[in-house]
């Protein structure tokens, strides 16, 4: 099918109506783009979603994880003390392999024989980063506990932390969606050439981009209320002094890496003129949403790839954030990490901008991106 374009409708880049400036009329796309999606059902569902995943996160490992915890003793002394007790006792031979298991994590902690004569039980426990409440309470007595890591942040809260920034920053990435399905939508119904004959092309996108980066906003202010109270009913109490520093990194990063991915979406919904089409149009976008959440989410473990996924622009918003409360990144890190990302807001929005303006018109099939961007000279 050929495609055919109508230059007769296509409005000049600073064309508008008498009176409208170009922010004003960036302004009321954004308006009615929010007041739109605010009328849908779906929108509300997907909030619903989100904070119910913030509460489960953060209740449901508490009930269902953790199993039965596995104790390396030394000693006689030490296998004594854990007689009775419900936990999972291994006999090793001495310190230096019950250290080596503990930071292999293959087991959770160690108990060790006290030669320094300050417990009362004769024996002392080896942990990797955090007290182990459930050991010292088998216990039945207060032994000193050595920490082989001194960071204030265990696996267990980075585990958290990761799972919740990673749905979070992929539901709003995701959310860009909808800036996508609304062009087709104008561009199916022929309202698109109503509208450019009174806004410029570049008002109708910053507007589309602008009315979702408000909705975005207004749906973290709601997981910013929902956060602290999820975290205080899964007994997460001193996960909200620590998680603190890194949501004033993750809230930024995850607003301008939005306004990145809008502009990919909205020349996603560009290119096509049906609702059928927009999966064929938007499947490069789809892996530059995935990639950072399955790559930050598989490798957060791994110092090395977190370091090089931090400095990428489509996954630096979730990267960095999860370095800065791991404490590996300092803040100069987030603060050169955070400018390349916004410096590739402003070239792809650029670049976003000639492709949505050559292709928005065309109609009766999926425009090439090279047509779309000869079209926009």
């Amino acid at each position: 099918m050929t495609t055919t374009a109508a230059p007769a409708r296509q409005a000049p880049e600073t064309g508008q109506p008498k009176g409208t400036s170009f922010a004003s009329a960036t302004w009321l796309v954004a308006e009615r783009e929010v007041k739109s999606f605010l009328r849908t059902k779906g929108f509300w569902i997907g909030i619903g979603v989100i904070v119910a995943a913030l509460f489960a996160l953060s209740i449901l490992p508490g009930l269902f994880g953790g199993g039965q915890t596995s104790i390396a003793a030394v000693g006689t002394d030490a296998s004594r003390t854990l007689q009775g007790s419900d936990l999972e006792v291994r006999q090793v031979a001495d310190r230096q392999e019950a250290e080596q298991l503990v930071r292999a994590e293959q087991v959770d902690a160690a108990v060790l024989p006290d030669l320094t004569g300050q417990s009362a039980t004769g024996v002392r426990v080896l942990a990797l980063s955090s007290p182990p409440t459930d050991v010292i309470a088998a216990l039945n007595t207060a032994p000193p506990v050595d920490l082989l890591e001194t960071s204030e942040v265990d696996g267990a809260q980075s585990t958290i932390v990761v799972m919740a920034f990673s749905v979070v920053f992929m539901m709003f990435a995701m959310g860009g969606i909808a800036i996508a399905q609304s062009t087709v939508t104008e561009k199916q119904t022929r309202i698109v050439e109503i509208l450019v004959a009174t806004i410029p092309v570049r008002a109708l996108l910053a507007g589309k981009i602008l009315g979702q980066f408000l909705l975005t906003l207004g749906q973290l202010v709601i997981v910013a209320v929902a956060a602290p109270i999820a975290l205080q009913l899964g007994g997460h109490t001193d996960l909200l002094r620590l998680i603190a520093p890194a949501l004033g990194w993750f809230i930024p990063f995850l607003l301008v890496a939005f306004v990145l991915l809008a502009s990919l979406w909205a020349v996603a919904g560009s290119l096509v003129s049906r609702q059928e089409d927009l999966g064929s149009s938007m499947s490069l976008v789809m892996i530059l949403v995935l990639g950072p959440y399955f790559g930050v989410t598989f490798f957060s473990e791994n110092e090395t790839v977190l370091t090089v996924l931090s400095y990428v622009p489509f996954s630096a918003g979730l990267a960095m954030p999860v370095r800065m409360f791991n404490e590996q990144a300092q803040v100069w890190e987030a603060l050169l990490s955070l400018g390349i990302l916004a410096a590739s807001v402003v070239l792809v929005a650029a670049l976003a901008t000639r492709l949505y303006s050559g292709s928005l018109l065309q109609t009766g099939g999926k425009v090439a991106l090279s047509k779309a961007w000869r079209r926009a000279d």
